[in-house]
């Protein structure tokens, strides 16, 4: 009885050990079935990226930024550089340009030893085998360069896009489609801050948008007046501000920056401006450019003795409310005098209707100063100051101090997206940072215009993203489009 119970145990433990080596083996199995199955269906770690690198434009130094681009993407590890396009998995293709600011001397004896400085600017695209845009950016000149201009731009524009595909730019991900309306015409007017991004962004989303960039003032006044059907705005409306029987929902698109720009040939640096001498020189209190008050922020430039030809918007604009609002957080005097809003009762200078009409007078006026959204100052190729940050940091506006100011947005309400970012109090953040909102009615839009607005609001919060980089407009913190896509979800269902 008693070896027969142990035989009887003995088989039990064949028969358990027989059960978890099947069971082992079947785990095993279904492991590497599941990795066969993986491997059909994601990409290797490891696999090598074709990438063409087409034209970067045709402006000054563009041949050279792209050859440099070539060279640093053959020398990284998974990226292989292609002639052609078809035989790419990306398309990288992009604009720039590089010109002269001015001279430096080298030697305080010798007038002959002199250095040219050079400003400028690389746009890209990153593209997939359908032209979908995966990613963008826009660089411009490091603050502290040791290598040339060039080699500089290509080193950023690599190290950014080699970081992007790294992280999940190229892989996987839903993109909104727009393109189902595009037979639904849309008229929309205001912002020219954010005009050149809103005119591309309404054609990448292939759809039938008309965008009259003519202020944001004028912009809302024509969507309370029913002659539009969404605005652009620089502002966010308040009760005060908004039209009477007006009712809108705000939706911010990016974060720009308003920089000041000038037109000093012979300075041959980057010009530093406090808060408090921007609000002198357009209150007329600082009147030349060798004034004390700025020579202190720029020991050892050379600053001419000449009067500022202070330049300002003359339309209701938006971007006026940005600058006017910075200074009258920087001086007393002037909120007290002149005050904020997108029209102001200006104490000095000469007026311009539009960025782009800002911009090219001071152009074209020796000793001017102005202001104007980023992609102005870098498309007509002018110089613009770095500003004084309440960290104490003089800053210059770009992709990543911009988005800096935007960074850590607390979104405290569905349908209240008005923030203001100017003097944000992170150190790398540039001060006259904003964003900039679409304006969409409550009431009085039909079926169809409110299923195709919400489709191109949808496009442009998730896939449009990915494009407003390149034109020097940062993304916004995801945190608010997870908000902004659930309030226009609610719009569109009428609620």
């Amino acid at each position: 009885m008693r070896s027969q119970k142990c035989q009887l145990r003995g088989g039990e433990s064949s028969v358990a050990w027989r059960n978890a080596a099947l069971w082992s083996c079947a785990v095993v199995v279904a492991l590497v079935f599941l990795h066969l199955c993986t491997a059909q269906t994601a990409e290797p770690p490891n696999r090598s990226r074709t990438i063409q690198v087409a034209s970067m434009g045709d402006g000054n130094g563009a041949a050279a930024l792209r050859q440099n681009i070539v060279d640093r993407l053959n020398r990284s590890q998974g990226m292989k550089v292609v002639d052609n396009s078809s035989a790419a998995d990306l398309v990288l293709r992009g604009s720039s340009s590089v010109w002269p600011t001015g001279t430096i001397s080298m030697s305080p004896h010798s007038k002959s030893a002199s250095e040219t400085i050079y400003q400028g600017y690389l746009s890209v695209e990153l593209a997939d085998k359908s032209g979908r845009i995966l990613w963008s950016y826009l660089v411009t000149p490091s603050h502290f360069r040791t290598v040339s201009i060039t080699d500089d731009l290509a080193d950023q524009v690599v190290f950014r896009l080699l970081n992007a595909i790294r992280g999940g730019a190229t892989g996987s991900s839903s993109f909104a489609a727009a393109s189902t309306h595009s037979q639904v015409a849309l008229h929309a007017a205001g912002s020219t801050l954010a005009a050149p991004l809103y005119r591309m962004w309404f054609q990448s989303a292939d759809m039938s948008v008309a965008y009259d960039a003519i202020g944001s003032e004028a912009g809302i006044d024509e969507l309370a007046e029913g002659k539009v059907d969404f605005a652009g705005s620089d502002m966010p409306l308040n009760d005060q501000s908004t039209p009477a029987g007006l009712r809108v929902i705000q939706l911010p698109t990016v974060v720009g920056g308003v920089v000041p720009i000038y037109n000093l040939p012979a300075l041959g640096r980057t010009l530093k401006l406090t808060p408090q001498v921007l609000a002198g020189i357009y209150s007329g209190a600082i009147r030349k450019w060798n004034d004390p008050r700025i020579l202190e922020s720029n020991r050892g430039a050379h600053l001419p003795d000449a009067e500022i030809a202070a330049v300002h918007r003359s339309d209701g604009s938006g971007t006026t409310y940005v600058w006017t609002s910075f200074l009258s957080l920087a001086s007393a005097d002037w909120k007290a005098s002149a005050g904020a809003g997108t029209r102001v009762t200006w104490p000095t200078g000469t007026g311009a209707e539009g960025n782009d009409d800002v911009a090219k007078l001071v152009e074209k006026t020796p000793n001017a100063i102005g202001y104007v959204e980023l992609i102005y100052a870098v498309q007509h190729e002018l110089s613009y100051a770095a500003v004084l940050n309440p960290a104490g940091e003089f800053i210059k506006a770009d992709l990543t101090s911009i988005a800096a100011a935007a960074s850590g947005t607390a979104v405290m309400n569905g349908r209240d997206f008005r923030f203001s970012i100017l003097n944000a109090p992170n150190k790398d953040a540039y001060p006259i940072a904003t964003f900039t909102w679409l304006l969409v009615p409550l009431q009085g839009v039909s079926k169809e215009k409110r299923s195709a607005i919400a489709s191109l609001l949808n496009w442009a919060l998730t896939s449009g993203q990915k494009e407003c980089a390149a034109l020097g407009y940062a993304p916004l913190p995801r945190e608010v489009v997870a908000s902004e896509l659930h309030a226009v979800n609610a719009w569109k269902s009428g609620e």
